[in-house]
């Protein structure tokens, strides 16, 4: 088996090219790949066919498409392979016949082979999830259809080997679940999932999603700042420290004035501060605070 650290070696530095949308390089790390005997359980952790299918993607060089094809052929194989170990060990169950005895059972296993189910077009793993209520309600149906969309934004799905309606149905059963009916709530909380998604400048959130990473009922539960992606995060942690900071600023000292007029209550009695926020050479930032209803705003 491939040794893992190599191959998560490997996917960082395609990573860096997609990013960068230069595949200069990237026949020399395929190569490498090619002459790895690939796991499962580094095929899915490493994320490397994900992205070597972007790679094929972004290049213009014949033999880099060729190669990465043939690569995700090649691992597809393992996914459908999987896929079907699981599949002929429940056959195997449900080819016994029901009331016979403990002799009876042996010989039925013996005489007839498992039946091997065809192979899907592409790989999936429906035993990844457990199994989600069927509902006949019109409007969780169509939750359901939103939330699949939502998750094939991408051709993540296909790479990474995931059933989307399954797992559509787990995140919107998860939803149900917590509000018992399909009220405005339910509603709201399945347009915030649907839109954070789809956003195509936060793709680890999906990723993580399809990955398992992030479970069903996590993601049934998880507030709009935790789905947010680290660029908007870190957006916010500077807007909510610059907030405090003026907060601070106006707080502390001040002189009183009439000269200022509050834009919420409109009264007169406020107090300002000034602070040298910029440039010796730029005048000062004058902060201002309304006695009367609390509001605070700068005034430059």
């Amino acid at each position: 088996m491939a040794k893992h650290q190599e191959v998560e070696h490997i996917a960082k530095h395609l990573e860096k090219m997609v990013h960068k949308k230069k595949t200069d390089g990237a026949l020399d790390l395929l190569r490498e790949l090619k002459n790895m005997k690939m796991s499962l359980e580094t095929l899915q952790s490493t994320r490397v066919g994900m992205l070597v299918n972007a790679v094929r993607k972004q290049s213009s060089d014949e033999e880099v498409q060729t190669l990465a094809k043939a690569l995700i052929k090649s691992w597809k194989k393992l996914l459908d392979g999987s896929e079907r170990k699981c599949d002929d060990k429940e056959k195997q169950k449900d080819a016994s016949p029901v009331g016979s005895t403990s002799t009876d059972q042996s010989l039925v296993k013996s005489e007839e082979p498992p039946v091997v189910p065809p192979t899907p077009t592409h790989s999936s793993r429906p035993t990844s999830f457990p199994p989600a209520p069927v509902t006949t309600d019109n409007v969780r149906n169509k939750c359901r259809e939103l939330l699949v969309a939502a998750l094939q934004t991408d051709d993540d799905h296909r790479t990474i080997g995931v059933d989307c309606v399954h797992l559509a149905a787990q995140i919107e059963d998860q939803i149900f679940q917590e509000f018992k009916s399909t009220d405005m709530k339910y509603k709201a909380r399945l347009r915030s999932r649907i839109s954070n998604l789809k956003d195509q400048k936060n793709p680890e959130l999906r990723r993580n999603v399809l990955c398992g990473n992030i479970s069903a009922q996590r993601i049934a539960s998880m507030t709009a700042e935790e789905m947010a992606s680290a660029e908007l995060k870190q957006m916010r942690e500077a807007l909510t420290k610059e907030s405090i900071r003026e907060h601070q600023l106006s707080k502390v000292g001040g002189t009183e004035t009439d000269m200022f007029i509050c834009s919420k209550c409109r009264g007169k009695s406020c107090t300002y501060t000034q602070v040298q926020t910029r440039s010796a050479d730029e005048p000062m930032t004058t902060f201002v605070l309304c006695n009367s209803c609390g509001n605070r705003w700068k005034f430059c």
